[in-house]
Formats: C-alpha cells, structure tokens, sequence
C-alpha cells in the first residue's frame, strides 16, 4: 500500500495562514461557527488507494496457479494484477515500471516470481491481502528471456539472450554458480551463436533432463548431472514454443511459418511428424505455403480419449484482415475459435499440477489485448465461461463518470432486476473456474453506484458496493436515434466527427430515478425508470434555439415571471415544431442559404420498443441557427419533484419542463444579470452571418465553430481553423505571465495542462487517441481559450431558498454558475401538484447575482442554520406504467418541504467552490462570511459536496495533483494531499468524489482506481480487501504402479540441492547479478497485516510464542531435574551394593 505524507492542517491557524490557504470571515459579521458546532477535524482524513477494477491495461504476460485456482497478469507498465472468484481481485505495482515478460507461481505456496524487461526478477508474497515483494535480483550482464520453476521445487531457471541458462535459489534469491553456457550445449561444429533462449522445461519424466530451445531452431535435452547434452534436435525454422507429453518420450514445437514437429527424445535425426495446422496440402507432394508463425503450442492428454493440442497463430497468409483465432485440435476435429482481439498469451488449465499425469485439461485461458476468455473444453461448440469479473469498462471508451455513495438502499435491487434480462445466452453451464482466494470481511455495507457514460452513448450502471464492482444495467441512448445507413445517408457528416452519441455529462436523481443525459451532438434525453415494457409511438421532441445574439433571444422582465413565449416549444409529439427544420433528413448546406433549424442528429420516426429500465420520457435538441451550429453542453441537472431540467452551454440556459413537454425560459447568460447588476458584462456584438461549414474562421470573432462543433469526446480530429496556434500561444503566454511569480516548472506544467483542457482537437492521432482526447465536460469549460469572449453556464443546483434579498419566506430557486465565477438565482413559481401542474404553466423570475468568485464556479450546495447540507428536493418514485392507484401512492409519499420561514436573521448557507476559490454566503442578507483561496498556482478540476463522518465537507481535486477537504462552514483546510503529480486527461475527465469519503477516477482506458479520504476507511482496509491464499492441501502425486516400481520407468526424482548448491557447484560471480532484500521481508510470508489489528495479533503471537519458549524451557528444566535425581539414586544404590565388598569380589 503506498504511504501518503499528509499535511495535516492544525485547525487553530486557519485565521493566521497565508491567503493562498486560508479561511477569512468578512470583516463585521458574527463568527458563524460559534452557532455551527464543526466535528470534522485532519485526524478524519486520510487518503489511499483501495482497489482497481477493470481490465488489465496493456497486459503482456499470465501465470495460473492449479492448486490455488489464481490467476496472475502482469502488464507493459510492470502493474500486477491477481483474480480469483467474483469479488477477489488485487492489484500490485513494481516500482520501476518495467513490462512483465514472465510471471511463475509457486504453486500452491502463496508466491508469486516475476520477471521484468529491465532483467530483474522479484519474488511477492501472495500470503497477505497487499503483496509485497520479499527479494529481487537484478542482472547486470544478462538479458533473460525466459524463466522455468519446476513444481515443487526450489531453483528457478531463467534463460537469457546470450543463450546461458542460471539457476536461482527462490527462497534466498541467490545464484547457483551452475550455468548452463550456450557453447557447450550446442554442438561444438556448429560456427553461429544459437540465439536467445526461447524455453526450458525439464522432462516430467526425469527431472535431471532439461530441455532447452533456442531462437534458431536448435532444441537440446541437457543432462543436469553429468553436465552434457544428451541430445540435440535441429530444424531450419525458428522455434517459439515447445510443449511435453506428459510420459516424457515425446515433445511438440511451434515454428515460425507455421509448422509443428513432433520430436521422439531418443530419436533426434528428424521430427517424427510434421504438420502445418492452417497450411493448404498441394496435391504434387510438395511443402505447404508458409504460414504465420505458430506463437505458442500447448499439448495436453487424457485418459479417455485423444490429446489436445491448443495453438495460437498459425493462419495462412492469404486471411488479410481476419481477426485473431485459437486453434484447438482434438483428435481429428480442429476448432478455429476467432477473437475480438490480438492474443496475448493463453493458457490450459488441468486437473493435476503434476506434468507426469495425465493432465485432463478443461478449459483454455486466453489473454487478449482488451479482454479476457475462458473457454470450456468439455462441452461441445466450446463455449466460453460467463466472466463475474467487471472487465468490460472499457467496452467503449468511457467519456463522463459519477459515483453516487450511500444511495437508496432500493436501488440495486431494482437496476440489477431490469438488468439480468440484459444478460447474454449460450454461456457455459460450468462454474468459473479461477475460483480461489476468499472475500474480505468488510464492515461497511451501504450501497454504492458508479455511473459510467460512453462513446458510443451507451451508460452503465454498477454495483460498486463493499470494493466490489458489477455491472447492474446498460442503457443505449443511441436506440433514440436513427442509424445512419450508408456513407451517403450519414446525417450532417460535417458537424459530427464521430461518435455523434457520446455521453458529454449526466444528472441523476437517485431517489426520483430519473436520469437526464447530455451528448456531444447537442442533444438532452431525459429517462424514466420503469419495471414495465413499453412501446413508444412516437418519440416526444423538443427542438431549442439557443443563440448568442442578444436581439435574438426572448429576454424575460427581470422583475416579474417568465411564461413560456419562445415560439419552437410545445408539446409537439413529431420532429416538426412551428418552424420545421427545413431538410431534417440531410446533411449538406441549403441552396437557399445557411443551414438553420436543423438537428445535429434525427430522432427516430418508428415506433420504439422500451425494456423495463430506463425509457425515454422527452428528447430536447438544439438546432443550427443561420449557419451557426449548436453549442455542446456544458452544465446539466435535473429534479424530479419541479419536474424540470436546466441546461446550459456557452450560449446561454434553458429551463424545461419535463411534465409539460415545453420550453420555459431560453436566455443568453449576458441577460442573466439584473440592469443595476454591479457584474453585469457588456452583451456581445451580433456576429456577421457565417460562411458555409468548412470556410476560415475569422481570427476576431469569439466563436470558434469549428472547435465549438458538436465534437466527440474521443474524436482526434484536428481543427480546420487556421487562428487556433495563434489563440493558443496567446493563452499561453497569457497563463504564464500570470504564473510568472511561481517556478517555471509549475507555470509549464500549469500552461500544458490549460492547453490540453481547452481542446481536445490537439491531440495527436494515435492508437489510443480516442481513449486520451478530453472533451469539454464541466472542467474544460472553464479553462477554455474562448473563455474571456464568451460567459458558458458551468454548474446548476436546485434548492429552495430565499431568491432575494428581501425574501423572508424560502422558494424554489436554481443557483447558476458560470465560467466567470458569477453566482446567480433564479426563482422558480410552481403550481400546485396534480393536474394543476400539468396545465398551469411554471413561473420564471431571474433575480441577479448573488456573488461573484475567481475562476469558473464548480460546485454549490446549501446549509441550513446548524450547517446541514440541504439537499435538492425529489418526487420518491413511483412507477409510470403501473396502475392509478400505485401511482397515488408514490405522489403522496412526496417529503414535505421545509419549513417556509427560518429563525434569526439568515437562515441558510449558500457554500460556493470555484476553479480558484471558496466562499460560503449567508441567505437572505447575501452576506459572505467565509472565504478561502485553494490554489494560485493552478485549477481546480473537480469540487464535491460531500458528507462524511456525520458532517459535510468540500473536496477538492487540483490540476497540479493536489487533493484537499475543506471543512464547512468555516472553510477550514483540513487535508492537503499530492496525490497524482502528473495529471493525466483521462483522470481529470473523470475524477469524481463521493459521500463517506469515497473517490474514483480512470486511470487507464480500461482500469477504475477508487481511493479513499476516510480515516476509518483506511483503518478497517485490511478487513475490507480479499485474501489471494487459501491453505489448500496439494493434490497426491500420481501413483506409479506396482510394475513401474519393480522394473523402473516412472518419474525420476533429483536432489537439485546436491547439483546447484554451493558445495557442489560454488558460488556465482558477484558482478553478474545483484541481490536486493524487498520491503516485504521475510517475516511477510508468516502473513503479516499492516494496522493496528495486524500489531495486535502480532503482539499476541509473539507472546504466545514466548510463553510458549518459556514453557518449553520449563519442562526441559524439569526433565533434566529428574533426570538428576533418578542418576544420583542409582550411583547411592551402587555405593551401597559395593560398599563392603573387597576388590578380589568385584
């Protein structure tokens, strides 16, 4: 577990701190937070990583103990990552970051060797529920290339590129000084080096015969006693793999043009059989084509029946573009499985660790690039296991995440009800069978859901409870939306580059299950959640007309309430408004003119099928406006007890309501301000009627269309626009000047990091380039470089409170946060539930600025008086299919709202987190009572509410790394961790915080690393992680039979400590490799737990072992005691016998 050094914050100095990390009330109001009693203190936090789910991200290697039933897969970043049964997983990392080229376990010993690119080797303890490494050698001359371990024994063999072999002693992790050097096993005629070793294996017959392969094509049978080749095999073709039959007399090697031989040991002139899997046979006799090279070969027998033989590559070289297969051949039937991915490696599991058993394999582990594959050899078809393990995240690129902790306990059921109906058939009817390790013991059990949107506008629901993660349910926003044909039925082609359904960000009501969705393509879906199937006719649409132009937009009077006027809304149930879109179906220009009215993406027209789930309840689009396309979304929420949705972008927020199916309020973010608004910012100049998609930017204008067009998430594509290195060098420059004061380092990595938020479009194009680009979610937005022409609406929160400075009696208001760092309200007027609601149209008053804060606002919440986090209010859900009366139920269980007038001058806390600050506001009076500056040297990229250990806190996650908590009201720093150096955009897309202190983030393209902020999370960690070992007794070993006792022929057994022990074979040369001792220790293999539980039970088995000791001494004291005694009767009885006897008598 990696230790954190964390700054703890005395909670005395907050008053006496600099400004950049202090907390200051404003001058002439009462000190707060002598009414709110704060409990949350440093002692509270402390941070850590708890576990990582996922696939292995670029994994190159895999190892499978038989005994133990746990797999091992080491990856090209040197990350380990270890899976039993479902729920059992761990990860390890090894320092130098170096890829894993081999992995060997110690079958059922509870250790694990690996061997990495940078030729060292480690030993990890596999005993305790965080391995550690106990020992490491690292070569200094030697380059290796493969390494063996014999079951049941000591000494590892590792190969090297020189062709030598080395035996390690892996309980000390000290080289024998026997070698195998490549000279003398080769025949000494023979005039070029044999290349690198490429296996060793030993005979299971006879443990002294070793059998090494080397790159050329050279296969020797080397005799460890007498230190000479017994045979050697030779073949034009270079080997890759060599398997064993288990009697020992045969062997198989996979060559590189796709060639097996089959070699009789004791007949090494010529392979015994031949044969090319995939080749074509020509009918003249003569050799097949060459084929791919036949990367690995694993021969396996049964007792009933033919061998297998399992082999990856090998296809012939006329299948271009066929995806990756694995060949099983089972007496004469072949199976060509083909794979969604390259393989990586593959591995045959069997019922008996002995390799001189018959070895009845049951199923073939396959490693691909992205994925994992079981599949069951013992039924017919070969059908592949139902993995439990969340290896799927990445399934499409992910591209937003939320986690909800503590959530209704309800929930899981209900999303993994709708969900098992989601689950693919044909899967094997076996049990899983990498099935070791045991479950943690965890105490905290509250539920807990990650949130996952995707590329390809695909959300995942998961069960992240208990550091587990399962999937629950997916939902396909796409199924909203026609499918684009063919190449010339691909709708506006020039707007979206791809994935037009990427998930942008997402707002979810737990409570009310209502699921609101923003994509890149300038869509809104706002969902219902419901347990029954329902067909949709028709699709309900909302087209909108969001624009920057001041005169364009339908202004409200400040001071009175807004009734929906805009023309384009209604409840219109087809694609066709009061303005029709004039070409809805095409994607090229008008010939009359720009484009105008028309969607980025066409809903679809049939009727819609919708499984129990989540089901379509309304589809808002924004539309082209005369040649100018839609802004993404930047902001999104949603409440289910208003029955409205806000969203907002750089042009400006609507309201919606849901329920009504209308549009509320269409308003540019310059009208926000009220006229006497002391923030308030000059309207933009109406822009010149814009040139046809494709045309140059004007270098003066703020909008940038082609870096604002409706972009994916993960699309590399770069910009048309010439001005983009200009603006991009001024910002640059702009940034650094601003971080002059810092050092340069900061400033670079402050401006790198800026530079990359602000567009997505420059990413280089690359492999992994959809994996890496960053979208404009809710961080990019205020760090973009078109910041200081337009204001974009960054965050929204429902609440209920006092809209204005003389309000005395609390109502439904929305908080709005823009990129600039202003706060503002606006009142909400509903009218009364039932039917009322459904024909009364909703009131809108937009009542000004609150406050203004330094950078873009992230985050805002409300307190009550005592400093209670007052969460936005909800409808509990009730289901809209079901009967009237069921429906009645659920309305009337609707919370009473709070009460309409609070005690004493200000009755609430308005709490406020921007890029750069923090500020809490007293409501009604619009007081600020507390201010603290996070951070002058970079940016803040996520801010939470969250409630932990009983109390509310923010937290925080910087550009620079930094991961702090702030404790409210007062705003007292209370953690200060740096945690992540060297952000990463996937990490910053992705990093979200929780309740009870939880957090996650993407830490590849397929891994989810959650950490906690939580002390007692930390403390009871041990508990809560799941144990690798089980003691489990090894199976007995083959019996030999009376008959191949008596005359000889079973296993041969060797004392390897005679041959490779230092009194036999010396000491190795110092200078070849070097021992380092790891931090596990050796008293890490007795099991050793971190904590204050793992003191105590190590305190109590030292005792135990000293009043063991000392009992021990105690009998042996009495022992000897008597024996004493019982000595000195027998010399008194002697003396007595002999005492009057004269000496002639004796």
């Amino acid at each position: 577990m990696k230790k954190f050094n964390i700054r703890k914050v005395l909670d005395g100095l907050t008053a006496a701190s600099s400004s950049s990390s202090s907390a200051t009330a404003q001058p002439g109001t009462p000190k707060e937070n002598d009414v709110v009693q704060e409990t949350l203190q440093s002692e509270h936090f402390q941070l850590c990583k708890t576990v990582r789910h996922g696939f292995p991200y670029q994994p190159s290697s895999m190892a499978f103990d038989p005994v133990q039933k746990i797999l091992a897969i080491g990856t090209q970043t040197g990350a380990l990552r270890l899976f039993g049964r479902a729920g059992v997983e761990c990860y390890c990392q090894h320092e130098s970051g170096a890829a894993v080229i081999q992995l060997q376990f110690l079958i059922n010993e509870g250790a694990l060797v690996s061997a990495l690119a940078d030729d060292s080797i480690h030993l990890w303890n596999l005993r305790q529920k965080i391995p550690a490494i106990l020992h490491s050698l690292k070569f200094n001359r030697e380059r290796i290339t493969y390494c063996h371990l014999p079951f049941q024994s000591k000494w590892l063999y590792i190969g090297s590129e020189r062709g030598n072999i080395h035996i390690v002693n892996v309980e000390s992790f000290t080289l024998s000084g026997y070698v195998i050097m490549w000279n003398k096993a080769i025949e000494l005629s023979t005039k070029t080096h044999p290349g690198p070793v490429v296996h060793i294996s030993d005979n299971p017959m006879d443990e002294g015969k070793l059998l090494i392969g080397f790159e050329c094509g050279v296969v020797v049978l080397w005799d460890l006693k007498c230190k000479k080749a017994d045979y050697r095999y030779n073949y034009d073709e270079a080997i890759h793999s060599v398997a064993w039959h288990h009697e020992g007399k045969q062997f198989v090697c996979s060559h590189s043009d796709g060639t097996l031989t089959t070699w009789n040991v004791r007949t090494p002139a010529k392979p015994a059989q031949i044969i090319t899997p995939h080749g074509k046979q020509p009918k003249d006799g003569k050799k097949p084509e060459p084929c791919k090279p036949i990367l690995k070969v694993e021969y396996k027998t049964t007792r009933a029946g033919d061998p297998f033989m399992v082999l990856s590559g090998g296809l012939s070289y006329d299948t271009v573009g066929r995806r990756a297969c694995l060949t099983v051949m089972h007496g004469k039937s072949t199976a060509v499985l083909e794979m969604d991915y390259p393989i990586v490696d593959f591995l045959t599991l069997c019922e008996t660790p002995y390799p001189n058993d018959f070895q009845e394999p049951y199923a073939v582990v396959v490693l691909l690039e992205k994925d994992l594959v079981v599949i069951d050899l013992g039924q017919i078809g070969y059908p592949i296991f139902e993995s439990p393990y969340p290896l799927s995240v990445h399934e499409s690129p992910v591209t937003c995440c939320e986690y909800f902790a503590d959530c209704p306990a309800e929930l899981i059921p209900a999303l993994y009800s709708v969900g098992i109906r989601q689950k693919r058939q044909g899967y094997s009817k076996k049990e899983w069978p990498i099935s070791g390790g045991n479950w943690g013991q965890g105490t905290q059990s509250y539920p807990e859901i990650i949130i996952t949107g995707h590329a390809d506008g695909s959300i995942k629901f998961w069960d992240a409870s208990a550091l587990m993660l399962q999937v629950l349910y997916k939902l396909k926003t796409a199924k909203v939306f026609e499918r684009a044909r063919g190449k010339e039925d691909k709708p506006n082609t020039d707007i979206v580059d791809e994935d037009p359904f990427a998930i942008q960000t997402l707002s979810w009501c737990p409570e009310g299950r209502m699921l609101c969705v923003a994509g890149v393509s300038a869509h809104v879906i706002i969902y219902r959640f419901s347990k029954q199937e329902v067909t949709t006719e028709v699709v309900q649409l909302l087209e909108v007309r969001m624009q920057c132009e001041f005169s364009d937009v339908d202004s409200p009077d400040p001071g009175g309430d807004q009734t929906p006027t805009q023309p384009t809304s209604g409840a219109s149930t087809s694609p066709q408004e009061s303005e029709p879109p004039t070409q809805p179906s095409t994607g090229t220009n008008s010939s009359d003119g720009p484009r105008d009215n028309i969607p980025c993406l066409t809903v679809r027209s049939s009727p819609l099928k919708q499984s129990p789930g989540y089901q379509v309840e309304l589809v808002i689009q924004l539309v082209w406006v005369s040649g100018e396309p839609p802004q993404q979304i930047t902001s999104l929420a949603i409440n289910s007890s208003y029955g409205l949705v806000v969203f907002g972008n750089s042009n400006g927020l609507a309201v919606v309501d849901y329920l009504q199916k209308t549009l509320l309020l269409n308003m540019g973010t310059s009208e926000l301000y009220s006229p006497s608004d002391p923030y308030q910012r000059q309207p933009h100049s109406p822009r010149k009627a814009r040139q046809p998609s494709g045309a140059l930017c004007d270098s003066n204008d703020g909008s940038n269309a082609s870096e604002d067009r409706c972009k994916s998430p993960t699309s590399g594509s770069t910009s048309p626009c010439n001005s983009d290195d200009e603006r991009k060098q001024k910002f640059i420059e702009k940034v650094k000047f601003k971080s002059r004061r810092f050092s340069k380092t900061v400033a670079n990595d402050f401006a790198k990091m800026s530079r990359k938020i602000s567009s997505s479009s420059e990413q280089k194009p690359d492999q992994d380039a959809k994996d890496n680009s960053f979208t404009r979610s809710r961080s990019s937005s205020v760090t973009s470089i078109d910041r200081e022409s337009r204001e974009a609406i960054s965050s929204f929160y429902f609440c209920e409170s006092f809209p204005r400075k003389t309000d005395s009696v609390i109502s439904p208001c929305v908080l709005v946060g823009t990129t600039q760092g202003s706060v503002m309200m606006v009142a909400l007027s509903l009218p009364p539930g039932g039917d009322q609601r459904l024909q009364q149209p909703v009131g809108i008053a937009s009542c000004g600025t609150l406050v203004r804060l330094k950078g873009g606002i992230m985050t805002m919440a409300l307190l009550d008086s005592t400093g209670t986090l007052l969460p936005p209010s909800y409808e509990p859900w009730y289901d809209p299919n079901a009967s009237d009366e069921e429906k009645e139920k659920g309305r009337r269980r609707r919370p009473a709202s709070p009460p309409s007038s609070q005690e004493g001058p200000d009755g609430q806390f308005a709490v406020l987190c921007s890029e750069k600050q923090a500020k809490v506001v007293a409501l009604p009076s619009q007081t600020r009572i507390y201010k603290h500056n996070i951070t002058e040297s970079s940016f803040v990229l996520r801010a939470d509410v969250v409630q932990m250990a009983g109390a509310n806190c923010i937290a925080c996650f910087c550009a620079n790394g930094h991961i702090m908590t702030l404790s409210l009201p007062s705003l007292r720093p209370l953690l200060d961790v740096n945690y992540l150096p060297l952000t990463d955009m996937r990490i910053a897309r992705t990093f979200c915080f929780s309740n009870l202190g939880q957090a996650l983030y993407l830490t590849s393209a397929t891994e989810i690393q959650r950490i906690t902020y939580s002390q007692e999370t930390c403390d009871n960690l041990q508990e809560m992680l799941s144990e690798l070992f089980t003691p489990v007794e090894t199976p007995e070993a083959p019996n030999r039979g009376f008959f191949k006792g008596l005359f000889g022929g079973g296993a041969q057994s060797l004392d390897r400590e005679d041959l490779f022990g230092e009194t036999a074979a010396g000491k190795a040369s110092r200078s070849l490799a070097q021992h380092i001792p790891g931090p596990g220790g050796m008293e890490g293999m007795k099991g050793a737990a971190s904590g204050v539980v793992g003191d105590l039970a190590r305190a109590r088995i030292a005792l135990d072992e000293r009043g063991q000791k000392l009992g021990e001494l105690e009998e042996r004291t009495a022992a000897m005691m008597a024996s004493a005694e019982s000595f000195s009767k027998h010399a008194h009885d002697m003396m007595l016998k002999y005492k009057d006897k004269k000496w002639y008598q004796l």
